[in-house]
């Protein structure tokens, strides 16, 4: 194989053609609802779920932008501390989109097929009746003073 065809082909791509796949995605009503959700439109989200789809390896993008950059921008970076602040409440479950809030976001996995739905569950499912679970309970002053310190560090405790 020539190194020309090695880099404009995909690797482990999609098995059908891409217009037929997008014209599913586009007249999917869970496509559309998880673009809603997502706040994306219609088109440009069916678009980003192709090029994951025709390219398995590929890795989603992380941008890592200068404070200055981002002050021109209009948007004002992180404190350490905030950002310290912010992977603790995600690992405790506070942040939005975490859990409870996913467990109540309406996503559901289907028995078959395996994709997200936003279908609301059958109120005579006992799951549907359950309690969502709460967050854990407040940390200690100390222990979440250690994360902190060792997140400001950039390990995690590890020797």
């Amino acid at each position: 194989m020539s190194q020309e065809n090695a880099a404009g082909k995909p690797k482990r791509g999609l098995k059908r053609p891409i217009e037929v796949v997008r014209a599913e995605l586009l007249n999917d009503s869970d496509t559309k609802k998880i673009a809603a959700a997502v706040n994306m439109k219609l088109e440009d989200y069916v678009e980003l779920v192709l090029k994951y789809a025709q390219d398995k390896d590929l890795q989603p993008e992380l941008n890592i932008v200068p404070d200055d950059e981002l002050r021109k921008n209009g948007i004002t970076p992180v404190t350490s501390d905030e950002a310290a602040d912010i992977i603790i409440r995600g690992m405790k479950g506070e942040l939005p989109g975490s859990a409870p809030d996913f467990d109540n976001s309406k996503f559901e996995q289907k028995a078959s097929g395996g994709k997200p739905s936003l279908t609301t569950p059958d109120p005579a499912t006992p799951a549907a009746s359950a309690p969502p679970a709460a967050p854990a309970g407040p940390q200690d002053a100390a222990a979440r003073q250690a994360m902190l310190d060792q997140i400001k560090r950039g390990g995690g405790g590890r020797a």
